[in-house]
Parts: C-alpha cells; structure tokens; sequence
C-alpha cells in the first residue's frame, strides 16, 4: 500500500533526488527505446526516416494536450496533499479521468480524420508522406492511450509517488524495444511491417502500460483510487485544471509549430536533409531526459511547499533543481561536442543524412545548459499552478526563432547551419525571460518573511 509522500519536510536535495532518480531511470529505458526505434527506422532509409520524424512531429500537439491535463492534476493534487486534504485530491484524480476520457476520443477522430493531410503538406516528396501516414495510422492508438497514462502517472507525483509509474514505463519500453525489431525488420516472423510495424510497437507497449498502472491503482494505491461516484463531470474542477494546464499545453503546442516549420522549411533540401533532422531531433530529445526528471521532480517539490505556506523552501527548490539540472546539460554539451559524428552514425549510414545530423548536433548542444534552466523554470510555474509566464517564455522564442528563421530561409544562399544558429539564439533569449518571470513570480507568489529579506 502507497500512502503520499510529505515533501514539505526534509531535506530538499535529498527529495529531489529521491524522486529524479526513479524518474530519470524510467525515461533512460524510454531513451533506449528512442534509440532503439530509431536504429531499425533509420535502415528502411532516408524516406522512412523523414517519413516518421515528419510523423512524429504530431506527438508535440499531443504532449500539448497532455500536458493540460498532467500538470493540471499535478499542481491541484500537490497542493491538496500540501493542505492535507485526502477527498479533494482523490476527487481531483477522478475528475482528470473522465478529462483523459474524452481526448482519447477526440485524439483519434481528429489524428485519422485530419493527420495525413498535415503529413502531405510537409513532406518532401511522395514517399516521406506515404511512410509517414502508414507511421501515423498505427502510432495513434499510443497517443490516445497516453492521456490515461498521464492521468494516472501525474497523480502519483503529485503525491510525491513516481516509483510505480516508473516501472510500469520501463515495463513498456522493453516490451517496445522486444516489439520494434518483430514488427520493423520481421525478426522472427519473416513479415517485416516497416514503419507500420513501429506505430504498432508503440501502440501495444502503451496500451500495456494503462493496463498495469490501472491494476496498480485498483489494488495497490490507497490515497487516491478511482471512485465512480466523482466522474460525474464538475465544471469548476474542470475549470481549475484548464487554467493552470492550458498555458502548460500551450508550451507544446508552440513546440509543435515550431517544429512544423523546421520541416517546412528544410523541404527544400530534400528527404536526407529532412531525415538527419529526425535523427538529430530524436537523439536530442533522449539527452534531454534527465534534466526534464529533475523538472518532473521539482513541480511537486513547489507545489506542496508553495501550499504549505513555505516560501522559502519554494526558493530552495528552484535553486538546487536548477543547478543539479544545469550540471547535467553541461555534460551533455560537451559530449555533443565532441562524439555528435559517432553517435550518428550508429543509426545511419546515409552520408547526406549523417553529416545534417552531426551538424544540428554539434551547434543545437549550444543551448542545452539554456533548455535545462528554462525546464526548471517551467517547472516551478506549475508548483505554483500558475503557468502563464512559461506560455509567454515559450512563444518568446518561437517569435525570436520564426522571425529570423523565414528571413534567412528567403535568401538563395540559405543554409541549414543558419538555421540551427538561430534556433540557439532563440533559446538564449528564452531562458533570459524565464529567469525574470520567475523572480516576478516568486515575489508575487512566494515572498520571503521580513526577517530573513531584511
């Protein structure tokens, strides 16, 4: 039986670490699985490869949505353990269920109905969008299974609980990483599906993962269970988890459009330029997943402290995420510096391909040390379950990208490499912004006593 974990005592460190670490454990089997993935995709070449990134470029509008809902759950669960009060945050749990319901269902009839469209305009030829719509019809299951996975998930951090949603997640990625091969190249079967067979890997493994996590809450987890009797809808509930949520959403949905344009834009260079930004893309975002456990780790951390009236711990917590996060992205810069070629070449042998992914590699690493304070960053907003300021700093950079981006890509001497500059200049702008909301914020949200800002 798992009872909430008091993050309002302690150490704070030792709290983040406490919760980072099975966090940070649960996304590096979810990298493997990245990774994984990518190095059978990448052997159907470069137009599979541009078919699935251009694809997977979806995901982003999903973990929009997502993200509406979990770190809503997250900070009003927080903040009702911080409060000590059991009935709202089990009511809060249930209320997001019925939430997670209903885009399940609105994620598929949008996804089939309107993705491959979406999917034609951006691709670079006929064959990029013929891979990425037979990706796409087989991976939307696991986008629309990901909202009960995120429900169930961001109830137990808000009670200061990752370790069974974590092994879960970790269930699931090596039964994607068994799946990938099977499906992909036929291992076994002798009826390789392609790029189908790894939207079916996803879809299984995920639809595995709500299967365990909901056997977990109705045996194992006692705090907050399902209860029949509060899914009957509450708008006002409803109305709080929209309004801390839907900025956090929008944060993705900008991540979306900018990624969108990214593809886009490098249209004119054909499915190898297309497919190494895939690549590049996809070996970034596994990077980035310990600094984002830190994060993961820190909204609960704020958010039960900011409930509890202990502003000064809030502070702490920001600091000390901050740097542990900081550390990290700083390692991680230097390794992109110098392995980007071997690492990319691991999964690809396309030379045209491989030399754009080892390009973006080696200047995007540029802004990683920026991406990790700005995760901080947005992480604190949503302890604080006020997340506007992160939806400003988010479209900060995608209006300091986009400007700058679309004037270089109007010029006949335009390169990719400009590109990927631009983006890091971005990114330091944005990280600039989000230092100085969050100052505001804590002034507003979290002032000091008197004695000690004496």
């Amino acid at each position: 039986m798992n009872l909430m974990k008091d993050l309002t005592d302690g150490s704070i460190a030792k709290n983040i670490v406490q919760m980072a670490v099975p966090i940070a454990a649960g996304m590096f089997f979810q990298t493997m699985y990245l990774l994984i993935d990518l190095y059978f995709v990448a052997g159907l070449g470069g137009a599979a490869m541009a078919g699935v990134g251009t694809a997977g470029n979806m995901m982003f509008i999903i973990l929009a949505l997502t993200q509406v809902l979990g770190v809503g759950t997250v900070a009003l669960i927080s903040h009702a353990v911080g409060r000590k009060n059991q009935a709202e945050a089990t009511l809060i749990f249930n209320q997001s269920l019925v939430l997670s319901a209903s885009c399940t269902v609105f994620t598929l009839i949008a996804g089939y109905g309107a993705g491959p469209a979406y999917i034609r305009t951006l691709s670079s030829d006929a064959a990029t969008a013929l891979a990425g719509v037979s990706y796409l019809h087989w991976f939307l299951p696991s986008l629309a299974l990901q909202f009960a996975m995120v429900a169930m998930g961001s109830a137990l951090r808000g009670t200061g609980i990752v370790k069974p949603a974590m092994i879960v997640q970790v269930l699931t990625v090596i039964l994607n990483a068994v799946l990938a091969p099977v499906l992909i190249a036929g291992w076994g079967t002798g009826h390789p599906m392609g790029v189908a067979g790894a939207g079916l890997a996803s879809s299984l493994s995920v639809g595995v993962g709500v299967v365990l996590l909901t056997v977990y809450f109705r045996r194992l987890e006692k705090y907050v269970d399902f209860d029949l009797s509060a899914w009957r809808p509450q708008l006002p509930i409803w109305s709080r988890l929209l309004r801390i949520g839907l900025p956090a959403g929008g944060e993705f949905a900008l991540m979306f459009i900018y990624m969108g344009m990214i593809y886009w834009i490098t249209r004119r260079f054909g499915p190898d330029a297309q497919a190494g930004f895939g690549i590049g893309q996809r070996i970034t975002q596994s990077m980035f997943l310990p600094a984002m456990a830190v994060a993961f780790a820190t909204a609960p951390l704020v958010g039960q402290n900011y409930a509890a009236g202990k502003f000064v711990r809030v502070r702490e917590t920001f600091a000390l995420a901050a740097l542990i996060g900081s550390c990290i992205m700083v390692v991680l810069t230097a390794f992109c510096q110098w392995n980007a070629a071997w690492v990319v070449h691991a999964f690809t042998s396309d030379a045209g391909a491989a030399a754009v992914a080892i390009q973006f590699l080696q200047v995007i690493s540029w802004n990683f040390l920026a991406t990790g304070i700005v995760f901080t960053c947005s992480a604190v907003f949503q302890g604080l379950g006020h997340t506007v300021p992160a939806v400003l700093s988010s479209a900060s950079r995608l209006v300091s990208f986009a400007v700058p981006a679309l004037w270089l890509a109007a010029s006949p001497q335009f390169q990719l490499v400009e590109l990927w500059y631009a983006s890091v200049a971005s990114v330091t702008l944005q990280v600039i912004l989000s230092l100085w909301l969050v100052r505001g914020e804590f002034r507003r949200r979290a002032p000091l006593p008197a004695a000690s800002s004496a």
